[in-house]
């Protein structure tokens, strides 16, 4: 939406990263200015009324704020928290290496990791309404004892009850589906022009329609999720009634899920055009299909007049589940060989090591698990109470649940120890590298300066752990990995307690407390979530931390799992380029300033700019994590060749502010100083801040100049003197494109 025709000169959009802040936080729009002290007591004047900005005098700001489109409600927060899995994963299918030689085989194997995220989520809702609830409380007097809300179904034949707790998963399904469903054309008004192209891949962001894509996903999905309902019914049927009903049923079952495994591993089919329907009439078949086949076995397990095995445990449910670990392991390991197999070999040319699609897709992997876990387990000791053992469903939850437990937990308690190690053991290489910039930058400081240079060092030391962190997730991811292979040891009849008794002598009550308390280190995490989620959107200091997680996730467009939280890009980019091809058309220059991740939305929305829309615009970019975390974790569209690409699309009218003590952003292209006979325009985009801007108290002030680390710089003297710059070299547009100052 335009305002006033208040063109003028220069306009500057400012967009703002991660905070939520609002519009006048970004424009600095403000009856008051501090002028000494710090965030805890200060000093404040009005600011004079001719000048109620910070901008540079003679330029129109405006600001573009996107802080509630991937946030918002309370709901959607929780929504976001236990669709995390799913949006992890989806994250993953981004990170494939740059060599397209990749991407295919990541693509399939992330798309059929993302579907046993579906099948595991439908066989945790059925492990409670199914097994721990049907099968096993309802057939016990002591379990039903006092819950009236169950013992209406106590009486009634098994294949009756299962059948009636079936509708419990048949519900989540649908529910989750309906939810998937309502993003799909949200953003349908907000598709970029696709004229102009940039060859970079960061340019299609926002740029097609995802919604053709996400709606064989969830068709696919869907068609999985009630065959996995189905798998569970039908196994628990034949394993005392193998009738030729019973065969046919879960042979069809079999055929549903294969067909949906097929389909996503066929990249060139599944990502046709969106208007190629042919695809869409085969998932959707799939999807009527396997919703006709619930209700007929629903009908069947409810009507058989064969006689139910008795045996603790849903018979034919352990199995299953089982067989999926087994099955999410090999593709995790499979996802390994082919990133390591295409990894660029060139030396630091592999971020995290290669292995960043499968770190993220392990870690979806494991919190899925813990999850599915956490649920069953939860729900068992509420229907356990004081049921004498072997009486109620004591027995407890599936085996493979238990080691999935303990390995989470091993995997967590692994990688906090090795982080304490590396902390400790870089602590002096990061000092020592701190002292050197403290040094260089403060080169003869007052005596009384000391206690403040430590301070200064100690901040630079804590932003440079942000390179030691890949490590630690690659090792994180591993672990989580070997913890999923652990949970088939379920099918020997093992529990972790007696197979660690009897091979490290450690005491089983000892493991059998470690695997609790695991379990309310679970609840905790979930529960820390759920709080932290909705903290973040409703004060800047928790969002600025927190808020991070669900901004980077659903930033990328869902094309692997379609129930992963909707991508707020596909608006965000295709509305700055509308609004900034607006206000050129309209006679304006456009200053680009982005901090952090807003950085990210104009990196991607200059890739879209028509030409003659980008010899009008210039970037400044601040506390930008272009290189340092989006050229690691997402090296096939954040790399060099895209950012050059963005550079040549401004005409190098582009600077890029950075600080030592950022533990986020940094550097683009180099972090030296340009060399005055460079011929290349880009060793001029980076220029470094001195933070803090002295150590000392200056005249008139009670404490020195705070050490800004992540925070916007809109305010500070650099930032005024680089716009002033670009607005300069905007207005001589056509000359040369060399940098000033």
């Amino acid at each position: 939406m335009s305002g006033p025709d208040d063109s003028g000169d220069a306009v500057e959009l400012r967009v703002h990263g991660v905070s939520g802040a609002s519009a006048a936080q970004v424009l600095d729009l403000q009856q008051t200015g501090q002028v000494a002290g710090d965030r805890s007591g200060g000093f404040y004047r009005p600011r004079p009324r001719c000048s109620d900005t910070t901008g540079v005098r003679g330029v129109t700001l405006e600001a573009y704020r996107w802080g509630d489109l991937p946030s918002g409600t309370v709901a959607r927060t929780l929504a976001v928290v236990f669709l995390l899995p799913f949006m992890l994963v989806n994250v993953a299918i981004w990170m494939r290496p740059a060599n397209p030689g990749s991407e295919a085989a990541v693509k399939s194997l992330c798309r059929v990791l993302a579907l046993t995220l579906t099948v595991l989520y439908v066989l945790a809702i059925a492990g409670v309404a199914v097994d721990l609830v049907g099968w096993g409380c309802l057939a016990s007097p002591d379990c039903l004892a006092g819950r009236s809300w169950l013992s209406w179904l106590g009486g009634r034949p098994t294949g009756q009850r299962l059948a009636v707790l079936a509708l419990v998963p048949a519900a989540a399904i649908g529910l989750i589906w309906r939810v998937s469903c309502r993003p799909g054309r949200t953003f349908e008004a907000f598709r970029a022009p696709d004229e102009d192209g940039s060859a970079s891949r960061l340019g299609t962001i926002g740029q097609w329609d995802a919604e053709p894509l996400v709606g064989r996903l969830r068709a696919i999905h869907v068609a999985a999720a009630f065959a996995t309902l189905d798998l569970v019914l039908l196994l628990a049927r034949g394993a005392s009634d193998a009738s030729a009903g019973t065969i046919a049923l879960t042979a069809i079952t079999g055929v549903i899920l294969a067909g949906c495994v097929g389909v996503l591993c066929t990249p060139p089919l599944i990502d046709r055009d969106p208007g190629d329907q042919r695809l869409d009439r085969v998932t959707r078949t799939l999807r009527t299909t396997s919703v006709i086949l619930t209700v007929a076995v629903v009908a069947y397990v409810s009507t058989s007049s064969q006689p139910w095995t008795q045996e603790h445990g849903l018979p034919g449910y352990d199995a299953t589940l089982a067989g999926l670990f087994v099955a999410q392991t090999a593709l995790l390991a499979a996802l390994g060989v082919v990133l390591l197999w295409h990894r660029r070999r060139e030396r630091d040319a592999t971020p995290l090591f290669g292995l960043g699609a499968l770190v993220v897709a392990a870690t979806g992997i494991s919190m899925a698990v813990a999850y599915s876990a956490e649920l069953v387990y939860r729900v068992a000791d509420f229907l356990d109470r004081d049921v004498p053992t072997g009486d109620g469903i004591a027995s407890g939850p599936p085996r493979a649940y238990t080691w999935a437990i303990y390995g989470f937990f091993r995997a967590l308690l692994i990688t906090v120890v090795v982080s304490g190690l590396v902390v400790l053991i870089s602590r002096r290489s990061r000092r020592r590298a701190a002292a050197a910039i403290v040094a260089r930058d403060f080169p003869d400081p007052p005596a009384e300066a000391g206690p403040r240079l430590r301070q200064v060092r100690d901040a630079i030391a804590r932003a440079r752990f942000t390179e030691k962190l890949v490590p630690l997730a690659v090792l994180y991811g591993c672990l989580t990995g070997l913890g999923t292979a652990t949970t088939t040891i379920g099918l020997l009849g093992q529990v972790p307690s007696d197979v660690i008794e009897r091979n490290v002598r450690l005491p089983a009550d000892a493991v059998t407390f470690g695997i609790a308390f695991g379990s309310w280190v679970i609840a905790a995490i979930i529960l820390g979530l759920i709080i932290g989620g909705i903290f973040a959107y409703r004060t800047e200091p928790y969002r600025r931390h927190i808020g991070v997680l669900w901004d980077l996730g659903t930033f990328w467009p869902r094309a692997a799992h379609p129930f992963a939280p909707p991508c707020y890009s596909e608006r965000a980019v295709p509305e700055l380029t509308r609004r900034i091809t607006y206000l050129v058309e309209r006679g304006d220059a456009v200053l680009l300033t982005g901090h952090s991740h807003g950085s990210v939305l104009l990196a991607a929305t200059v890739l879209q700019l028509p030409q003659q829309v980008g010899d009008r615009v210039a970037l400044l970019t601040h506390g930008s994590p272009l290189r340092r975390l989006y050229a690691r974790l997402f090296p096939a569209y954040v790399n060099d060749a895209a950012l050059r690409e963005i550079g040549r699309r401004v005409d190098w009218r582009w600077v890029n502010l950075w600080r030592d003590t950022d533990p986020i952003g940094g550097w683009v292209f180099s972090p030296r100083p340009a060399s005055a006979t460079s011929g290349d325009p880009a060793a001029a985009v980076d220029r470094r801040q001195r933070d803090p801007r002295d150590v000392v108290t200056p005249p008139g002030d009670s404490v020195a100049p705070p050490i800004h680390g992540h925070w916007p710089g809109e305010s500070d003297e650099p930032f005024t003197e680089a716009v002033r710059e670009l607005v300069q070299r905007l207005g001589r547009r056509g000359g040369p494109t060399g940098t000033t100052g």
